[in-house]
């Protein structure tokens, strides 16, 4: 690792809890390998009212970014002093880049969740069918992103329709080309899912080992590519199910890398230089304790 000293630049990442976080590894070996006198800590905030104090505190040391995980991704469009469109659009903010003293708030998840299909699955979302699971933030910004890559139809399944109804008239405002539609579990649901090219796992159903699968396995099939933004060291029941069905299945530890390289892009700010993903997800995979 690079020495740290008076010119070290900062780097980190805000959230609750953070005990398993393995952004600071492959941060880290990304800025060792990049050449960077950056390092990156974690940041453990144990209270949303203490943002405020936290954010005046990175505005005077010398950083260059944040991340921002569970629960404080909404809570940072408010606070930052610019908010990109995207992240306006997903209601949620993963990235901040500090720039003389202002807060430039970003959203890297769907960006990293289309990278990740792309490279993993050949799958891009450019007119095709794509069922999305859960009405949260995840969902959200999955959402935006499939929408602005030009998905042909994008149907949000979630037990509150409600919630999903919300979601959908909310990016409908600003995408208004985008098909959207929103449907509550059940038949109609279960044709849907079928019928995909694509399905997504937008809830957190799957970070326990004991979860059920967020979809019936009975609703997947061969042809599909299915995508679980959830990633532990051991594959989800989605993960396998999708499998087992013949279907492409893919976990969101590609998606974790993609959108934490997009955020080390965002702050080096130069548009030849890319994070280096393979160095990052090893690094990753290390701490994982899984295969590359």
């Amino acid at each position: 690792m690079r020495p740290i000293n008076g010119m070290t630049q900062l780097a980190g990442i805000i959230g609750d809890p953070l005990d398993h976080t393995l952004s600071p590894a492959m941060h880290n070996a990304a800025y060792e390998a990049m050449g960077l006198n950056w390092v990156y800590v974690p940041l453990h905030v144990l209270e949303e009212r203490d943002l405020p104090r936290v954010l005046s505190a990175i505005r005077a040391l010398p950083f260059v970014g944040v991340n921002v995980t569970m629960p404080y991704k909404q809570a940072m469009v408010g606070l930052c002093d610019e908010v990109a469109e995207i992240a306006l659009l997903a209601g949620a903010v993963n990235t901040i880049q500090c720039v003389d003293g202002r807060l430039i708030g970003y959203n890297t998840d769907g960006r990293g969740l289309l990278e990740a299909l792309s490279t993993e699955a050949g799958f891009d979302p450019a007119g095709r069918d794509v069922a999305l699971v859960g009405a949260g933030g995840a969902a959200a910004g999955a959402l935006v992103a499939l929408a602005l890559g030009r998905a042909r139809r994008i149907v949000v399944v979630n037990r509150d329709e409600s919630r999903a109804r919300f979601l959908v008239e909310r990016v409908r405002e600003r995408l208004s080309s985008a098909d959207l539609v929103a449907l509550p579990f059940g038949a109609e649901a279960e044709e849907v899912v079928r019928g995909a090219d694509l399905v997504v796992n937008g809830t957190p159903l799957g970070m326990s080992p004991n979860d059920p699968s967020p979809v019936p396995a009975a609703w997947l099939r061969s042809g599909q590519v299915v995508a679980d933004m959830v990633y532990r060291a051991q594959p989800t029941s989605l993960v396998c199910a999708a499998r087992d069905a013949g279907a492409v299945a893919l976990d969101g530890f590609g998606m974790l890398v993609c959108q934490g390289a997009t955020a080390i892009d965002i702050w080096h700010g130069d548009a030849d230089v890319r994070a280096p993903r393979d160095v990052m997800r090893a690094a990753a995979a290390e701490v994982l304790g899984r295969e590359t």
